[in-house]
């Protein structure tokens, strides 16, 4: 399947195919406010292409509420319907705190990197 590239105001700068895996990287400042284009752009991709894979590279997001979390544990959900994983990468410690304190980076598959989540 060839890559495709989406920009959802920001936030969601780049959606791709990576073998059987769907890698997105996020970026900026994840709440209540751009959270559900987040949810859109995400589930919308994983409906079309059902992957095996989502590979959600958050290098670039310093912050996320609940409302963010709430987006990352519905598509787990989706993904887990279908016998698929997700794999957080590149987390900054302020988001990696709040998944610990959520106990949700025991749900999650975290890694170092993008190229460690595709192995």
């Amino acid at each position: 399947m060839p890559d495709s590239s989406k920009d959802i105001n920001g936030v969601v700068p780049s959606i791709r195919h990576a073998g059987d895996a769907v890698v997105a990287t996020l970026r900026g400042e994840i709440d209540l406010h751009n959270s559900p284009n987040v949810r859109n752009a995400l589930l919308k991709f994983l409906d079309e292409n059902k992957p095996k894979k989502l590979v959600l590279n958050l290098a670039a997001v310093p912050y996320m509420d609940s409302s963010a979390i709430a987006v990352l544990v519905e598509a787990l959900q989706r993904m887990r319907k279908t016998g698929g994983k997700i794999y957080l990468t590149n987390l900054q410690p302020r988001v990696k705190g709040l998944l610990e304190i959520a106990r949700l980076d025991s749900i999650f598959i975290v890694v170092p990197t993008e190229e460690d989540a595709l192995k």
